[in-house]
């Protein structure tokens, strides 16, 4: 009977809402914190809630805009963070995989489920004809989100299905709510940056004063890396696990947000070999990292 009751309270933390876009909403019953998801738009976690205030951004009226692309939320890149030279991937058995930017999976439709512990939703994508075509591996991807105490916990967990080795980048790619651009600080992050822009080192610090003109950076932390917004009394704070262990900041301008992006590997990771992943026949792949919200 107690199973039961627990069961039925995990379905009702997770409910469908039609305002003010289609979308799951789960609300964690202690905090009162809650997320936001869009399982069809390629498993995107559209909203964060945290002590009342929304973390995530996101261009609500370009996201209900169909034809282009979505400015907000968490997409998810898999299985390339980034792009390939003419969208070509060299396949060890001389086969040239098709990878647009950022993958497939931000694009696709996924199904949601709320997880047994109560604490979170499961995302889950695999393989279709369509992904065979130009990704030639059968997989399983699952990606849970778990509310903690100011907290959000992403966990994803790919299966590799195929057999032979599973070639793989992973990243989240959330955009966050920002009091504005001219005023931010940053914590724990190296001297040196790979600039996207570029594709060339740089100075982290002198990158971090081009905010306003939009700053697309690529950082190996040693430790945590943190946002500090002293207008919004917040610092946010993202933890990684290797190997979820380089960190990507993006912005937008004029938008007032900052894009802080765990990545497994830099672009084309896959042909460089530098963070390449590549997951045995019928193995399995755990990527962790948190994002804590603190007030300042």
């Amino acid at each position: 009977m107690v199973e039961h009751a627990r069961l039925n309270s995990t379905a009702m933390a997770l409910q469908q809402q039609t305002s003010p876009y289609p979308h799951w909403l789960f609300t964690d019953a202690s905090s009162g914190d809650q997320i936001r998801l869009v399982p069809e738009r390629g498993g995107l976690l559209s909203g964060w809630c945290c002590g009342g205030n929304e973390i995530v951004y996101l261009d609500e009226a370009r996201f209900l805009d169909p034809s282009q692309s979505i400015r907000g939320g968490a997409p998810v890149l898999f299985p390339i963070c980034g792009n390939l030279p003419n969208d070509q991937l060299p396949l060890a058995d001389g086969r040239i995989a098709i990878l647009k930017q950022h993958g497939f999976a931000r694009t696709m439709p996924w199904q949601i489920s709320a997880l047994a512990d109560g604490r979170g939703v499961r995302l889950e994508l695999s393989d279709t004809p369509a992904t065979l075509l130009d990704f030639p591996f059968a997989f399983l991807l699952q990606l849970d989100y778990r509310l903690a105490p100011g907290a959000l916990e992403v966990t994803a967990t790919l299966h590799n299905r195929a057999s032979q080795p599973l070639p793989f980048s992973f990243g989240i790619h959330p955009y966050f709510n920002v009091s504005g651009l001219s005023d931010l600080q940053f914590e724990g992050m190296p001297e040196e940056c790979l600039n996207h822009k570029l594709m060339a080192p740089s100075a982290t610090s002198e990158q971090l004063q081009q905010l306003e003109q939009g700053i697309d950076l690529l950082v190996r932390p040693s430790a945590d890396v943190a946002l500090v917004d002293k207008a919004a009394a917040r610092r946010l704070r993202m933890e990684l696990s290797s190997p979820w262990n380089l960190a990507v900041f993006w912005t937008d301008p004029p938008r007032s947000m900052v894009c802080i992006e765990p990545w497994t590997g830099p672009r084309q990771s896959l042909i460089s070999g530098d963070g390449k992943l590549e997951l045995s026949a019928g193995e399995s792949q755990v990527l962790q990292c948190r994002y804590v919200v603190e007030s300042i």
